[in-house]
């Protein structure tokens, strides 16, 4: 693979604003790939990324976290498993660093020495990006660049909430937002055999969630969510993907007796959950990161066994600021991925 001296990346040059830059391209140091990038999903905590980042930082931050990509370069020491031309990806999560406490327990997205991507450490808006190989995905050949990048933080976020709900086939889970993350949720509760309930605003997402797997719509504008679902019997989870910590609170009395809430949306304001429910139905209030680079190539794996899909629009890394205006305002319905086609680097 041809490596150029410059490569083309789109920083932030000031809080809330983006722009298109060359770079001079990076040398993987030990225990580093250099990748090079064909498509970044855009999630919803890059806005947070972007309007509250540093302004001192030199050179400024690439943000971006779901990154899929081949390996254009190798430093030293990098496991034999990857290899040059070798499609990968990387998520949220940096790279894990082996020897603080939660790695020796195996909790490796625990790990205290990690990097955030796109948040401490550049990310995926740009033609090339450095990575730990601790923190690689292996794509398998079957997921385009395009549908693979959000599965990586969307996907793994919501597949692993579900995981920890501790809900059986049969049981009523709800999921509340049903947009980027809600949409990978909707589709593997169903096809985890939960009885899926999607709650969210507005009528006009009514079709698109029956689609993607739930059961049932609650729209909060025409129905009493928590009424709805008591007369269900109560949820046996429910897993919030946005950070309004009023509608979460209010959800949370929905929840039936060993209930979990499993929050995603990591808002600054805090719950308000009444401690008598907590005891006297044992409920349980968890939240619920991402996972390893091995629970995402598992997600992968299951994502084609069940032929669950993102939805996405894609734009070209060039209409970047334009791409991340729309995410700003809500336009895509459910995911946005740049694209950066392999003739452009």
């Amino acid at each position: 693979m041809t490596i150029k001296p410059t490569y083309r990346a789109v920083q932030i040059s000031r809080p809330g604003h983006l722009e298109l830059v060359e770079r001079p391209t990076p040398t993987p140091g030990p225990g580093e790939v250099l990748i090079a990038v064909e498509a970044c999903g855009m999630c919803g905590a890059d806005i947070g990324d972007i309007e509250q980042a540093a302004s001192l930082l030199n050179p400024p931050r690439v943000p971006g976290h779901e990154i899929v990509g081949r390996i254009a370069a190798l430093g030293a020491g990098t496991q034999e498993v990857w290899k040059i031309g070798q499609r990968v990806g990387i998520g949220r999560l940096g790279g894990h660093c082996n020897t603080c406490t939660q790695c020796r327990r195996g909790e490796f997205q625990l790990c205290q020495n990690q990097t955030f991507v796109g948040a401490t450490c550049d990310g995926g808006y740009a033609e090339m990006v450095l990575a730990r190989a601790t923190g690689l995905v292996s794509i398998p050949d079957a997921l385009s660049s395009e549908e693979a990048a959000p599965i990586l933080c969307a996907g793994i976020a919501t597949f692993n909430a579900l995981r920890r709900s501790d809900a059986q086939p049969g049981d009523t889970v709800a999921i509340l937002g049903i947009r980027g993350l809600g949409h990978m949720a909707l589709q593997y509760a169903k096809k985890m055999g939960f009885r899926v309930v999607a709650i969210g605003r507005g009528s006009d997402i009514a079709e698109d969630a029956a689609a993607l797997g739930a059961h049932l719509y609650l729209d909060t504008e025409r129905v009493d969510a928590v009424s709805t679902l008591k007369k269900m019997g109560g949820a046996r989870a429910i897993v919030a993907t946005i950070g309004n910590a009023d509608s979460v609170s209010t959800l949370f009395h929905a929840l039936a007796p060993h209930g979990r809430l499993i929050i995603l949306g990591a808002g600054k304001d805090p719950l308000s959950i009444p401690a008598g429910m907590l005891v006297t139905g044992e409920r349980h209030v968890i939240g619920s990161l991402t996972g390893t680079p091995s629970e995402c190539e598992r997600l992968l794996d299951f994502s084609l066994l069940v032929d669950a899909r993102p939805r996405f629009e894609t734009m070209p890394l060039e209409r970047a600021a334009d791409a991340y205006q729309r995410l700003k305002n809500g336009a895509p319905k459910f995911r946005m991925v740049l694209t950066i086609p392999p003739h452009s680097r």
